[in-house]
């Protein structure tokens, strides 16, 4: 599409695809003419992310938006909104919504989170943590196989960033996920920025954890940028998407990739949005990451 064109087209995108292994962005209506600028395929990215629960109305310019992007780019829905932890079950309304945006443009994959965020009475606007425990693990495979009966296929879930952890924890992180996707039959949305943060904030070897996650499980990668807080007691960092990937972030992605090989890749922006150039910027580093990966790998040598 030309800039400045009408971004009207039909409704309905039947066609999915698969999320390619290279660098996506996850999508801002600031964006939504740079992606469709046909002038700039160099600066394009493969593939686009957006929080469906932005999309739950109807129709609307947002529609139009993202249904002439959908007809460019594979999409890959990340929900925040469905609270897979809580105690009284999954937000059913969200998941009704979901599905029929999933019906509706047929991502190439949907995703949601570790963790809740309500219940009976109150609704946050946090991805709160569980514990990990057999309870807790036996409770959230349940909600996560039912969302994907609801929705009719597998779904990712993202490893969260912590602020603390619970006395009771039965496993560590990196066990409660392998159990979680081996019982709910799902995948693992594996966020490297979230492991710096809960690393650095509860007293984690960050290392050891990127080397413990079975890349097998894995379908799709965030990287991001955080806050920084000195504190008397140490640092806190916030997971607040609103700034650069940090280099510890790069080279945990660097250590994890060199193992697993490429695997599609976000840069994820959320907050104190920058020009498309600067994202894209970010784009252009795991480009850079997955190339020098792929030119060490001896099995790419004997297929050349």
């Amino acid at each position: 599409m030309a800039a400045n064109s009408d971004p009207c087209v039909s409704p309905v995108v039947t066609v999915p695809r698969s999320l390619p292994p290279s660098g996506g962005i996850g999508l801002k209506s600031v964006h939504y003419q740079n992606v469709l600028d046909d002038t700039a395929q160099a600066k394009r990215p493969s593939w686009v992310e957006v929080h469906p629960q932005n999309y739950f109305g109807d129709g609307g310019p947002a529609h139009r938006w993202l249904t002439a992007i959908a007809g460019v780019y594979p999409l890959s829905f990340h929900s925040v909104g469905l609270s897979l932890g809580s105690a009284g079950g999954l937000n059913a309304a969200d998941l009704d919504q979901l599905a029929a945006l999933c019906e509706r443009y047929r991502p190439a994959m949907v995703s949601d989170h570790l963790s809740w965020s309500g219940n009976a009475h109150d609704r946050y606007p946090d991805l709160l943590p569980v514990p990990y425990t057999y309870e807790a693990l036996d409770h959230l495979a349940g909600e996560i196989g039912r969302a994907q009966d609801r929705l009719q296929r597998s779904i990712l879930i993202e490893n969260p960033s912590r602020y603390l952890s619970f006395r009771d924890d039965e496993m560590t992180e990196p066990e409660f996920i392998h159990a979680l996707c081996r019982t709910a039959g799902c995948g693992l949305l594996f966020d490297i920025n979230n492991v710096e943060v809960t690393a650095t904030n509860i007293g984690l070897d960050m290392d050891a954890y990127i080397d413990a996650i079975d890349p097998a499980i894995v379908g799709e990668i965030h990287l991001a940028g955080h806050a920084r807080e000195e504190h008397a007691g140490g640092p806190l960092l916030i997971d607040d998407h609103g700034s650069m990937v940090s280099d510890v972030t790069w080279r945990l992605y660097r250590r994890f990739v060199e193992r697993a090989g490429a695997k599609p890749t976000l840069i994820e922006w959320d907050s104190d949005i920058p020009a498309y150039d600067v994202l894209m910027a970010e784009v252009a580093k795991v480009g850079h990451i997955l190339g020098d990966q792929q030119a060490s790998d001896p099995r790419h040598a004997l297929a050349r």
